[in-house]
């Protein structure tokens, strides 16, 4: 890379050149990526809550509907892992940039295009495996979409401010939520609701369209990582061609599995506060649909605002301390919050929902920087997306679906013991890990 003067580069500026204008697009186009791949996600779990169960599930009764279309979410989940080991591989090998285009348009056109997709009264299970296909495409997509956003990010930014700019992607997903259910909320407030179950929920999707042209746009002009172009220098210089970094993450398990298990309570909490809560209040307690959007918006400003603050937090007290406080809170909060939520009250129900959101948020912010200073070079796009995608399978994808179930089966005390028990596991996994702030990703 060509260096810059002196009086354009900055403190979150790598010493190899690299100039403002360069980091900020980076930045922005790390970002970018981020609230699109949670807009979609964030955009289907909450229709998947409300209407698209009948349109591409019909027959048996709404609970079981909401199930099916819960597991169709769960399906783009499946694929993320292997999305992760092709798009993992292969970033290691070719570079980041070209992983964070290629997964962006995949993503992109494939959420677009559920907003096309004809419904099952219009030509049958057609519909359905259309549906399930391009929810496989998505997940696909995305299972190297997030490791590449925040590897670029880490890897430009200063080693003093990694925690807060490599929190930048990870905020993505509140972003995205935000952005989802502004839109969902909108369309909703003014088409009846007939019209919004017939036609107006492909409004979301479509939505992705100019979101994609302007992300792409921004990730064309982005730079290669410096830190990857120095480890290819070096690699360049040797004569034994290395192994898969998959592999060879796979043969030094012990950081993936710390990853893992700090984000299997992180992500259970996020999908018990963003899409959970959304199918609890409305089908259990009968709340206003537009009045649970509106608190999980409302909470995802506030987990936006949280993952910034502890990324920053991260910088001056260290990786572990910043994500242990806010894994306890959360633990404390859980039954806290099912009680308010039980109060039937719209005020109480809107600070269940932003406390907690907001307390994952701290949880989730510092995770971006701490999981990349995991893994040194040559494997590190590996190794952040089999821990990114690999907690998606086991505690994401399932989250909803097990939360809902618990909900009508056993109660709510079965959900607050799901919860507080995947964060135990997340606790135990931090107090065996230890500090990586300030590594040196080169």
């Amino acid at each position: 890379m060509t260096n810059v003067p002196a009086s354009r580069e900055t403190a979150d500026s790598r010493s190899t050149g690299v100039s403002r204008s360069a980091f900020r697009r980076v930045l922005a186009g790390s970002t970018a990526g981020a609230v699109l791949e949670w807009y979609d996600f964030a955009l289907y779990g909450i229709l998947a809550a409300t209407v698209l169960g009948p349109l591409f599930f019909p027959g048996g009764n709404g609970f079981a509907q909401l199930l099916l279309a819960l597991a169709t979410q769960g399906l783009g989940f499946v694929a993320r892992p292997i999305g992760g080991i092709v798009f993992g591989h292969l970033g290691d090998r070719l570079g980041r940039k070209p992983m964070l285009v290629t997964t962006f348009l995949l993503l992109g056109l494939s959420t677009s295009a559920i907003g096309l997709l004809p419904t099952y009264s219009q030509v049958g299970i057609g519909a359905t495996i259309s549906l399930v296909v391009l929810r496989l495409i998505q997940g696909f997509a995305l299972g190297g979409e997030f490791g590449a956003a925040v590897l670029m990010v880490s890897e430009y930014g200063s080693p003093k401010r990694r925690g807060f700019w490599s929190a930048w992607p990870q905020a993505g997903a509140p972003l995205g939520t935000v952005l989802a259910t502004a839109v969902v909320g909108g369309v909703a407030l003014v088409l009846p609701d007939n019209a919004f179950d017939q036609w107006g929920w492909r409004v979301g999707f479509l939505f992705a369209i100019p979101l994609l042209v302007i992300g792409f746009w921004i990730r064309r002009r982005i730079d290669e990582s410096p830190v990857f172009q120095e480890a290819q220098a070096r690699a360049a210089t040797k004569t034994v061609r290395e192994r898969s970094s998959i592999l060879e993450t796979l043969a030094h398990p012990g950081p993936v599995l710390r990853g893992l298990g700090v984000r299997l309570g992180e992500n259970v909490a996020f999908y018990v506060y963003t899409v959970f809560v959304v199918a609890y209040a409305t089908k259990t307690f009968g709340y206003d649909k537009s009045d649970v959007l509106l608190a999980v918006a409302i909470g995802s400003l506030l987990q936006f605002a949280g993952m910034l603050a502890g990324g920053y937090w991260s910088d001056r007290v260290g990786r572990r301390v910043a994500m242990l406080v806010p894994a306890l809170g959360l633990a404390v909060w859980a039954p806290v919050f099912f009680a308010i939520v039980q109060a039937d009250a719209l005020p109480l129900l809107y600070l269940g929902v932003g406390v907690g959101a907001a307390l994952h948020g701290l949880l989730a912010g510092p995770e971006a920087a701490w999981i990349a200073e995991l893994f040194p070079t040559r494997r590190r796009f590996a190794g952040a997306s089999l821990v990114f995608q690999g907690s998606s399978i086991i505690a994401g994808a399932p989250a909803p679906l097990i939360a809902v179930w618990l909900a009508e089966k056993q109660g709510p005390t079965a959900v607050v013991l799901y919860l507080v028990g995947t964060i135990a596991v997340t606790v135990v996994a931090l107090l065996l890990s230890a500090e990586t702030r300030g590594t040196d990703l080169n």
